[in-house]
């Protein structure tokens, strides 16, 4: 979900970084896009059920992927840094 929301911000071209991390306890994971970045009044609702800034979708895509790797891998999905017209930067933290 993450790489496919980072496609559409880019409206056809830019540019994709994935960055892993091996820390002491835990892994980062970085997924970075040069698309439209994220306004600030939306950084704290981008993991709410239904919210989307897309013309077509249901807003569960970020919900839901954030859901798995919390509960299921006991890890961490946040918005790592946006700016807009920029790019964003999505980061999951997951334990050793």
């Amino acid at each position: 979900n993450l790489l496919k929301n980072a496609l559409d911000a880019m409206d056809g071209s830019g540019q994709i970084l994935i960055q892993v991390q091996e820390q002491a306890e835990q892994y980062w994971i970085d997924v970075n896009d040069s698309g439209k970045g994220i306004e600030a009044s939306a950084l704290n609702k981008v993991f709410q059920p239904g919210f989307t800034t897309k013309k077509r979708g249901w807003g569960l895509g970020l919900t839901l992927s954030k859901r798995i790797i919390e509960q299921y891998h006991k890890g961490k999905l946040s918005v790592y840094r946006s700016e807009p017209g920029k790019g964003t930067t999505f980061r999951i933290v997951l334990p050793k």
